[in-house]
């Protein structure tokens, strides 16, 4: 099977815009302390996992397609490692993101003291996957050039 590379890598650029400008937003408007406050419920309106959740395993799956179509394509190898492991990466603060912080503060009614953690913890991490989604761009966009058919 022939992997299109240039299709699914427009697809995970897309995805991947969602991704950094969506935690950028939501660091912006400082969503961890709004959905303390407001403690809306796991996919009740306010949730952030409304708008995450259906685009992340389309933002996951056309990375790692565009990117084994590269490296099958003799795209360069270093890029294509360094986004594949920034992803693997991303996606692991991401996860421990909403197991330790999201879900307490949606489904908890965690005090202010312990709201003002989570939400701090969250922002220290936030800061790192963004600075690491940056450096995915950078990656996968070496690492997919030329490769557009």
């Amino acid at each position: 099977m022939q992997v299109k590379t240039g299709r699914w890598a427009r697809i995970a650029t897309i995805g991947q815009a969602h991704w950094f400008f969506g935690n950028l937003y939501e660091a912006v408007v400082d969503v961890p302390r709004l959905t303390g406050d407001r403690s809306p419920g796991l996919l009740t309106p306010g949730s952030p996992a409304r708008y995450f959740i259906p685009a992340a395993p389309a933002t996951i799956a056309s990375t790692a397609l565009a990117l084994t179509g590269s490296w099958h394509d003799g795209g360069d190898r270093r890029a294509i490692a360094a986004a594949a492991a920034g992803t693997a990466v991303a996606t692991g603060i991401t996860v421990h993101l909403v197991r330790s912080v999201n879900l307490p503060l949606l489904k908890e009614k965690p005090d202010q003291v312990r709201r003002e953690e989570l939400a701090k913890k969250w922002h220290r991490a936030n800061l790192a996957r963004l600075a690491l989604l940056i450096l995915v761009r950078f990656a996968f966009r070496r690492a997919t050039a030329g490769r557009r058919r």
